[in-house]
């Protein structure tokens, strides 16, 4: 399998964009309001590159995330895997490696928020020892829209 090798603000960003445009399109329709997916640039992803980090794996592009440091964790976003590559792995491997860059980082937790509706994704961060933290809504919302979880590093 390959390893996770960080991505540099002076590299190509289009394959990380439709990478996460392909990934992220099965929750057009289901989540309301839209993902913050489709007003992602590319300057967006260099930036992210810059201020906090993003982690790809593979060549031709299999799966990325972004890291950001926070005050108390480390916040994982836009965690994708290509549909042809889903179920091999990457999303734990990417995860396994924020816990070791939060380490790194004297952070004793990792955070990340989904969507109420993404059912499956509760699941599956539940399963990689997540737990639901918070409930918040977005601006003009009078219910929650999205969960918080997180996961404590020993």
């Amino acid at each position: 399998m390959p390893e996770p090798y960080p991505f540099l603000p002076d590299q190509d960003p289009a394959p990380v964009l439709a990478l996460i445009r392909d990934a992220f399109a099965y929750m057009q329709g289901r989540i309301d309001p839209p993902s913050s997916m489709e007003r992602l640039t590319q300057d967006d992803i260099r930036t992210q590159a810059r201020q906090g980090e993003v982690w790809l794996i593979g060549q031709p592009l299999q799966a990325c995330v972004f890291f950001t440091r926070k005050p108390d964790a480390l916040y994982i976003g836009k965690l994708a895997t290509d549909a042809a590559h889903r179920r091999k792995g990457l999303s734990r491997r990417l995860i396994a490696l924020a816990e070791n860059r939060a380490r790194a980082m004297g952070l004793t937790a990792l955070e990340l928020q989904s969507r109420i509706e993404l059912l499956e994704n509760h699941a599956a961060f539940t399963a990689m020892g997540f737990v639901k933290t918070a409930e918040t809504a977005h601006p003009g919302y009078d219910r929650p829209t999205t969960f918080t979880f997180r996961k404590a590093l020993a």
